[in-house]
């Protein structure tokens, strides 16, 4: 049994979350047969994640990480020409490729492949530009009472330049 979501009416309520909604359509027609290869997602720190995927008998030359946007594409093949006979086979050397949804500004810090374990560090650096500010409200009675202040000023220097000088 399948169940779909009809995303329509926020569509109809929402601006700008095109994409988020757009992500979410995709990932509910997820085809769920692609298990493999298995990964984790961990949630290091507020802004750092962690992506590991398990990618037995394959090493660095044959595995591939791409990033497109806001698309993480993992890829492996195998290189060509086995030399041995297998009598079995268990461990999956078919090629792949995993794609993950990336949020906005979450960038590939660095990747290493260990023990058959292809760990893919990410974080978040919001720029300066899209980070919260402070905005600064400026009064208008300062500047009107600065105002009154020069004009009275000026009132007073024309009053006494224009007395009659006593000789």
């Amino acid at each position: 049994m399948r169940t779909t979501f009809d995303f329509a009416p926020l569509f109809r309520s929402s601006v700008g979350f095109d994409r988020l909604l757009d992500a979410l359509e995709t990932t509910s027609r997820f085809n769920t047969a692609q298990s493999w290869p298995p990964y984790d997602i961990v949630k290091a720190a507020e802004d750092s994640y962690r992506i590991t995927v398990a990618v037995a008998g394959f090493n660095d030359a044959e595995v591939s990480i791409t990033q497109e946007r806001n698309n993480l594409i993992v890829a492996g093949q195998k290189a060509e020409g086995d030399e041995f006979e297998y009598l079995h086979r268990g461990i999956p050397a078919a090629r792949f490729e995993r794609r993950f949804e990336l949020a906005d500004h979450v960038q590939v810090e660095e990747a290493s492949l260990r023990d058959g374990l292809l760990t893919i560090s990410l974080k978040r650096e919001i720029p300066e530009a899209m980070k919260p500010r402070q905005i600064k409200i400026a009064s208008d009675a300062p500047v009107e009472r600065k105002q009154l202040q020069s004009s009275k000023a000026a009132e007073k220097v024309a009053e006494t330049t224009s007395e009659p000088v006593a000789a």
